[in-house]
């Protein structure tokens, strides 16, 4: 009968895609990862992986067996956990992406009071804007904000995040207060212009459509273009034009005065945030406890 070890080990390779990778996010030695697949398909009798210098993918029966192999694991670990919640601390790693700013800003100010929680979990995070593939980069959950992008992975909503509009006091001596959309063309407001690639459309100054659950934008000018978020805030923070921001980023600058919000009934649209996993049956203690804390950090910022 194989190990369940071995089957840990040749679903992380199956899906990473990688021994090396697979053996590093797992904590082992690569001749450990080969060794235990190595055996896990001589116990088996048929070969789970087509092996080249450069790859690992599965072969039809590897395939096959995942599937299953992912699904009785899931079991395994809900079987071991059951009649013990709240009684068997939690171990092992526990692999996740946030967003830079959410992480910076929000998350990890708030963590000492998670690891304090659950001392003998192990918290790799990653931070990045860009959406990393769940699977073949090993991450156990992700928070997405916006559109998930990929109708496989299974979402779980957390709401939505509430934004603002702001600009710099000394912006705002420059160019006055705005108290109307039409103030913005009148007293010739710029903003700074912010798409994830350079030379892209900017967007545009979004604002509600007064009577009814619509969104539209408004052209303005500005001298400036970011791809950046951190970017993006430090151009407002610098009075180089108004910006729109989630709250959760800029909220420590509004609290001191360093960013003015304005037009608080013309907010622009507030942005979806999800929890991520790859697979239902991925759903271990340990994802259960990071995601419930995470929402608790968010919910002040969520509307």
């Amino acid at each position: 009968m194989p190990s369940l070890d071995s089957i840990r080990i040749f679903i992380r390779v199956a899906e990473m895609g990688s021994f090396t990778r697979a053996a590093d996010s797992l904590g082992i030695q690569k001749g450990r990862a080969s060794t235990a697949v190595r055996k896990l398909e001589e116990a088996l009798g048929v070969r789970l992986l087509h092996r080249t210098t450069r790859s690992v993918q599965l072969t039809e029966d590897g395939r096959a067996f995942h599937a299953r192999a992912r699904d009785v694991l899931a079991d395994v670990d809900d079987l071991r956990t059951m009649f013990a919640e709240d009684r068997v601390a939690l171990r092992g790693r526990l692999r996740v992406d946030l967003p830079t700013e959410i992480a910076r800003t929000t998350v990890m100010p708030a963590l000492p009071a998670f690891i304090a929680t659950h001392p003998e979990l192990e918290l790799e995070i990653s931070s990045t804007d860009r959406q990393v593939n769940l699977v073949q980069e090993g991450f156990d959950c992700v928070l997405r904000i916006g559109p998930i992008g990929d109708e496989t992975l299974i979402a779980r909503s957390l709401g939505r995040l509430r934004m603002v509009n702001a600009a710099s006091p000394a912006y705002l001596e420059r160019h006055g207060v705005p108290r109307t959309l039409e103030d913005l063309r009148l007293q010739e407001h710029r903003m700074v212009h912010y798409s994830r690639t350079l030379g892209g459309k900017p967007y545009g100054w979004e604002y509600p459509i007064i009577g009814t659950d619509d969104y539209a934008t408004l052209a303005l000018p500005g001298g400036v273009h970011v791809n950046s978020v951190q970017t993006y805030e430090a151009a407002g923070l610098a009075g180089l034009g108004l910006i729109q921001a989630a709250l959760y980023g800029i909220r420590q600058h509004l609290e001191s005065g360093a960013l003015v919000e304005i037009l608080p009934d013309l907010r622009p649209e507030p942005l979806k945030v999800s929890l991520v996993v790859a697979h239902r049956h991925n759903l271990s203690r340990r994802v259960r406890a990071f995601m419930g804390w995470i929402e608790e950090v968010l919910t002040p910022y969520l509307a």
